[in-house]
């Protein structure tokens, strides 16, 4: 099975978010499942100097960009046993940041005509390519309109993966004439037009053999009007062919017993060393020193998908009336960010606000909290979670997308389960979660029992690229296997 991976982004090369993280974690697991997997991503100039200088130069050449030729380069390199591709020009993706420019459109098109025109340089015809959000969406398309009457390209299948459905690639008409370079007639069909925009994902959906999305209850969700952002009737009619598969993370990065970001490793069977982890971060964040009073914790960017409305609403009352200390990393819109500065003026014993982002910073709240909320309005997958599981801070999360799916409300009776949830979008529901895990850890035993429960959750990349590789063979019709 040989699948070529596309991505705009992958770490640890270029990150701006969770697609990043699976293009660099989903390949390596693949590749130990037995596939022969590769990735392909734009060779942005800020890819860390010494990956750029370690590269192979395999291609220079020119491709079609509609009326104009451009030059296209291929980099590559191999990084945790899996070659990684880059297409490289300069005037493109040699600038400061990696979207957001008014020329996104043509920066990304010529990414993706890149991605198939370069196949013969890389001398790998995959069995799939398995392209990822707006950004790459374009490949399924290119592939059946461009290269139709060559055999190679006519066996590839191909799998898209909707990371997040609100961000589509949507640019305006002109671009399928003075960008795209292709006939009006796949506008005006509707594969490409998007209430008279031009829409990259909508045509990577519609020309994609098979659809999958980062967890099971999202790809049902995405179905409906609410979730489906006007693209939930192409989904519905697309339903036979779309799968959920949960993203996991990658247990050699996330290790709480390897974790240089930690003040102290521990596992599940060392767990006072956790709460040795809290008190020193209560230390530096100059919180009180309390081994018992229990740490709420948010890592977030700070917009309202977050759930922050919730937390706005309740969270004076829930620190007027809990023995808790709440600690927030994140930044994000403005109004949150004032808003939280504020509750820890109003707590300083109780609230520690940080607005900035660091990573060593999250590792050790994720290691030194108690609890760990995320109260989101949607969220695909959520990866937030998948660590608080892995460092034993127990989630409160909201029953959507892949919250719902890999968080398994606690039953006291049967001793099952790894964290708490609630339904409706609701603040008071979410207050009255998160006071069912209060209650809990007061217990000791319970609560330590809900702290092994949740350290031994599996949500590692093996059981996720197991499901990829079953997709893939069902896709290809080269196995039994199910999905």
């Amino acid at each position: 099975m040989k699948v070529l991976y596309v991505a705009s982004e992958a770490v640890p090369f270029a990150k701006t978010g969770g697609l990043a993280d699976v293009a660099g974690s989903l390949p390596k697991a693949l590749k130990a499942e037995g596939v022969d997997v590769r990735v392909i991503m734009p060779k942005f100039g800020k890819i860390p100097e010494k990956f750029r200088n370690a590269m192979e130069h395999v291609y220079d050449g020119e491709i079609p960009v509609s009326w104009r030729s451009k030059y296209v380069g291929l980099d590559k390199i191999e990084h945790d046993g899996v070659i990684y591709y880059f297409v490289d020009n300069e005037e493109y993706f040699r600038r400061e940041g990696f979207y957001g420019y008014g020329d996104d459109a043509e920066r990304f098109s010529f990414f993706c005509r890149a991605v198939l025109n370069l196949l013969p340089a890389m001398d790998f015809w995959p069995d799939v390519i398995h392209t990822n959000d707006w950004h790459s969406g374009l490949v399924n398309v290119l592939l059946k309109i461009e290269h139709q009457g060559d055999e190679r390209y006519e066996k590839i299948r191909t799998l898209y993966t909707i990371h997040n459905l609100k961000y589509q690639g949507v640019f305006p008409k002109d671009v399928m004439s003075d960008v795209l370079g292709l006939d009006w007639k796949y506008f005006n069909n509707g594969d490409l037009e998007f209430y008279d925009a031009v829409n990259f994902m909508k045509g990577g959906l519609i020309y994609a053999d098979y659809i999958s999305t980062v967890s099971k209850t999202y790809a049902k969700e995405i179905q409906y009007e609410y979730f489906g952002e006007h693209l939930d009737g192409l989904l519905r009619s697309r339903q036979d062919t779309l799968f959920g598969i949960v993203n996991g993370i990658d247990y050699d990065v996330y290790n709480p017993s390897t974790d240089k970001n930690l003040y102290e490793g521990y596992d599940v069977t060392t767990l006072d060393r956790k709460a040795d982890n809290k008190v020193l971060l209560q230390k530096d964040l100059g919180l009180p020193i309390s081994r018992r009073t229990p740490m709420v914790a948010m890592v977030t960017r700070l917009v309202a998908a977050k759930g922050l409305d919730l937390v706005v609403r309740m969270m004076d009352e829930i620190l007027q009336h809990e023995d808790i200390q709440f600690v927030l990393l994140g930044t994000g819109d403005k109004e949150y960010e004032d808003w939280f500065k504020g509750l820890a003026w109003r707590f300083p014993k109780k609230v520690s606000a940080n607005i900035y982002f660091s990573n060593q910073l999250a590792q050790r709240i994720y290691a030194a909290s108690d609890i760990f909320l995320m109260p989101s309005n949607y969220e695909p997958c959520g990866i937030g979670q998948l660590i608080a599981l892995r460092y034993g801070s127990v989630p409160v999360v909201r029953e959507t997308g892949g919250l719902k799916d890999t968080i398994i409300p606690y039953d006291k009776y049967t001793k099952q389960g790894n964290g708490f949830r609630f339904a409706d979008y609701n603040a008071h529901e979410m207050m009255y979660a998160l006071k069912r895990a209060l209650s809990a850890y007061e217990n000791y035993e319970e609560w330590k029992q809900i702290v092994e429960n949740a350290m031994n959750s599996d949500y590692s990349w093996k059981e996720s690229a197991r499901e990829y590789k079953a997709l893939y063979e069902k896709l290809t019709g080269s196995g039994a296997s199910e999905v």
